[in-house]
């Protein structure tokens, strides 16, 4: 029950990160060639730094909770952030969301749904040696992939490869929080969630400064609880409730539909949009 109020708190913390870095991403100069300081340079904002902050918190809740609770579980809360941040900010800051945003939000809320009640609570306390290999090469995909997608126009490209870095440190940090931590500064998946983190983050600053939040936040949550999913069950041993493959099915369909619909109603920010004075924030997609 506690990992559960762990998780609970993580998610709201990943909600309030990613409005506060959308709301600083989209004040920093747009560039179409890779820029590796971009979240260098965001961090002097005040608004990215507190957002990285509160994902960081939300991270580290959602670590502990990982020990006893599945990757789906722990990435349907994750995901559920981008949800939790459309409700804040049109309550608290006024963001205007439209009608096809919320409808396909709905979609993706079910979808999460579906996922986390198919899956089974189990505990993972080592995973075979080429598991890190395999989520290596997820990683060296995503940055191969890189150049092309920033380039390309809208927010979805790169916010799906930030999702799949996320879901490969998802994965690594799996079995991590059963490890003695004297052995963590030495075990190979601590390092890869290490790096993955930061691929993720870059990869995620220059999405949000292309897209709405909406859109960003929810191809990048789409494609990290696929791959996680995926993953977790063919490398550290996650299980399905009996009964539910259906549910895994249902859930991973719909949520590939879901962030397909939200990159076509939510993809574009303008010039306007991203320069927004953050003391009256809004929310316009094109």
């Amino acid at each position: 029950m506690f990992a559960h109020v762990l998780l609970a708190v993580s998610t709201l913390l990943y909600a309030v990160g990613l409005i506060l870095q959308s709301m600083a991403a989209r004040r920093t100069r747009l560039s179409n060639t890779i820029e590796l300081s971009i979240v260098k340079r965001l961090a002097a904002d005040r608004s990215y730094a507190a957002g990285l902050a509160a994902q960081v918190a939300g991270f580290l809740l959602a670590f502990f909770a990982r020990e006893t609770l599945p990757v789906y579980l722990v990435q349907a809360a994750a995901c559920a952030a981008v949800g939790v941040a459309a409700v804040l900010g049109a309550v608290v800051l006024g963001w205007r969301v439209t009608r096809p945003e919320m409808a396909v939000l709905a979609v993706l809320t079910v979808a999460l749904v579906l996922l986390a009640g198919a899956a089974e609570p189990s505990r993972v306390a080592s995973v075979p040696p080429a598991t890190g290999w395999v989520l290596a090469a997820v990683l060296a995909a995503c940055a191969a992939l890189a150049p092309t997608a920033w380039r390309a126009r809208g927010a979805v490209p790169l916010a799906g490869l930030a999702g799949a870095a996320f879901a490969v440190l998802a994965v690594a940090s799996r079995p991590l929080p059963s490890l003695d931590w004297t052995a963590l500064p030495l075990h190979p998946l601590a390092w890869l969630a290490l790096v993955s983190a930061a691929a993720g983050q870059v990869l995620l600053a220059a999405a949000l400064q292309r897209g709405s939040t909406t859109s960003a936040g929810a191809a990048m949550d789409a494609v990290t609880m696929v791959v996680a999913a995926v993953a977790g069950l063919a490398l550290v041993g996650d299980q399905i409730t009996d009964g539910r493959t259906g549910w895994l099915i249902a859930g991973l369909i719909l949520i590939v539909a879901g962030v397909l619909a939200m990159g076509r109603v939510g993809t574009v920010v303008t010039e306007d949009d991203r320069h927004t004075d953050a003391r009256v924030p809004e929310w316009r997609p094109v």
